[in-house]
């Protein structure tokens, strides 16, 4: 094996364990965003967030 076939091989995978923590980090950032909205006793925020989810046609009661 190669040098160059070694390091392209290193890059794909800390590639691909940096997407893998992006996308874990995202979801778990829109799951808070999505609780406190839920459960946010700031009027203003829940009727927000219930607006948003009927306009997106998404059941919610």
């Amino acid at each position: 094996m190669s040098s160059s076939t070694l390091t392209h091989s290193a890059e794909a995978s800390a590639s691909l364990s940096h997407r893998l923590a992006l996308a874990i980090g995202a979801g778990l950032l829109g799951a808070l965003l999505v609780y406190f909205a839920g459960f946010s006793h700031i009027e203003a925020v829940h009727n927000a967030a219930h607006d948003t989810r009927h306009s997106a046609a998404f059941p919610c009661h």
